[in-house]
């Protein structure tokens, strides 16, 4: 035993917490960014410039979370690794292409000739969307334990498309806090439209996760855990009330509120994650391995951690410092 327990129980456990930290983060900070891609089709000319100088310090940067969250998955957890990804190669390999071209399209339409600008605004749309589809595509394969049959196939072919009307939620509700003038009030409108997306996508998880799993059902409908965890959904549904009703009233005069709607959105999310990794601990793929069984051995763990301790901290803080810096409103985009 050592100062901290069993390094075979708390090693793989704490991994699992900063691998999930790591997708969580990724998931509110590069969707809302996915989220303005997926809306361009809905804005004019010039307020796809506002929309792309909107996250245009924080895009790149985001992606780091995911990069950070496989690398931990692939030196922690070797085994579920390799039968995630060999599930997921193709979906896997449509969202990096998407990466790619959303990469390239957000340079090359500023740069490129004004007459090519709407090629690589198209360049850019196809990028997010596929992006946005491949994930959710993932999401859905994986609540159904990685099957493929016609039935999970269908599902996760809902679960893309909720999420990508999630992505463009949370997109449209940090334009709401980065904008103002027509481009914000036109954000509001595609909030009071998306945010449906938001709850269907929600509600069917949460249908399907019990429902595909009788241990996650016990896990949530046994007593006394269906009281311990009833704040989970009615926090949820309190804050989608709380959505509605901002959304109904903004932009208010003053601006006082823009920032309600991204950060109840975020805590929405935080809530969603947590009701999932509850679902499936302790399991990394589903039904199949758990965390402790896929995990490397506990002296290669700690060697990891060590390295993880120093490089965790540096991206918190140019994330932080990044959102620090380009806080306020978003101004005329300008590559001078």
């Amino acid at each position: 035993m050592t100062l901290f327990g069993d390094p075979a129980t708390w090693l793989p456990l704490t991994f699992a917490a900063l691998m999930g930290l790591s997708i969580l983060i990724y998931v509110v900070l590069d969707g809302f960014d996915l989220g303005v891609g997926v809306l361009f089709p809905f804005a004019e000319d010039t307020e796809k410039d506002r929309m792309i100088a909107s996250i245009g310090p924080f895009w790149d940067a985001n992606e780091t979370w995911l990069v950070l969250a496989i690398g931990i998955l692939l030196v922690a957890f070797p085994t579920a690794h390799g039968t995630i990804l060999t599930a997921l190669y193709l979906p896997v390999a449509v969202m990096l292409i998407g990466l790619i071209l959303r990469g390239v399209a957000f340079e090359f339409r500023v740069k490129a000739p004004v007459q090519q600008k709407g090629r690589w605004n198209m360049a850019f749309l196809v990028g997010s969307l596929m992006t946005s589809l491949s994930q959710g595509f993932m999401l859905g394969l994986y609540i159904m334990g990685l099957d493929v049959t016609l039935f999970t196939l269908g599902f996760a072919a809902i679960t893309a498309v909720f999420l990508t009307v999630a992505y463009s939620f949370i997109g449209a509700t940090w334009l709401i806090l980065k904008t103002d003038g027509s481009l914000q009030q036109k954000a509001v409108v595609w909030a009071r439209g998306g945010i449906w997306g938001l709850v269907l996508g929600m509600g069917a998880v949460s249908v399907a996760s019990p429902l595909v799993s009788e241990r996650i059902w016990g896990k949530w409908f046994s007593i006394p855990e269906i009281f311990l965890l009833a704040p989970l959904p009615l926090m949820s549904a309190l804050l989608i009330s709380l959505l509605a009703y901002a959304l109904r009233h903004l932009p208010t005069r003053n601006d006082s509120w823009a920032w309600f709607p991204f950060v109840a959105t975020i805590v929405l999310f935080v809530l969603g994650f947590f009701g999932m990794a509850y679902s499936f601990y302790p399991y990394v793929v589903p039904e199949q391995l758990t965390i402790y069984e896929a995990a490397s051995a506990p002296e290669s763990l700690f060697i990891i951690l060590i390295g993880v301790c120093f490089v965790l901290p540096m991206i918190l803080g140019y994330t932080a410092l990044a959102y620090t810096i380009f806080r306020g409103k978003a101004t005329t985009l300008s590559y001078d």
